[in-house]
């Protein structure tokens, strides 16, 4: 009989709620395709190095370096270990549930929200169904940017907190920024 791993339920290992991502390190970890979706991954569970590899479909040693990289940089730690035969095999997973994004340089706020809406983008290209879907401009003073902005953050928030174990996988992204035309 193969083996058959039991899917643990949401989450499967503790871990602070927020951590603030605010170092170097940290927010050039974060601005990988690969680190994000590793990271993106581990928001469900943890895992190991051979099942990251075969979720993302990448080798086992581009994941290993991908992990350590997260890992050195604080943002992914062993949860827990298992033997299998003469090997310890490593689960891994977040060091917060929510990661907040603090910048001082706009370039990396706009690497990490690149990365971010590339990987919702991927998500959406496979989702079985979209719900609301919008792009709008609009020209607008600093007051408005920030009193916008903490609606965002609110509604992300909403989000969060609306999360169900009875209810079916959802996702949402959100970005204002300055467009380039402007």
């Amino acid at each position: 009989m193969p083996y058959v791993r039991d899917v643990p339920s949401v989450p499967d290992y503790d871990a602070p709620e927020t951590l603030v991502v605010a170092a170097p390190a940290q927010l050039k970890a974060l601005a990988d395709q690969v680190r994000a979706a590793i990271i993106a991954l581990l928001r469900e569970r943890a895992y190991s190095t051979q099942e990251l590899a075969k979720e993302l479909g990448i080798p086992k040693g581009t994941v290993g370096h991908h992990l350590k990289v997260l890992e050195r940089a604080g943002l992914i730690h062993v949860v827990r270990t298992r033997q299998v035969r003469a090997v310890t095999e490593k689960f891994y997973g977040r060091t917060a549930r929510l990661f907040l994004y603090k910048t001082e340089d706009p370039a990396d706020a706009r690497a990490i929200g690149v990365v971010m809406l590339r990987q919702a983008a991927g998500e959406l290209e496979r989702a079985p169904e979209g719900t609301g879907l919008g792009h709008t401009k609009a020209s607008l003073t600093q007051k408005d940017v920030e009193r916008l902005e903490r609606r965002l953050k609110k509604l992300m928030e909403d989000f969060r907190a609306a999360e169900s174990p009875d209810g079916e996988p959802y996702a949402l992204v959100t970005a204002m920024y300055r467009r380039p035309d402007a």
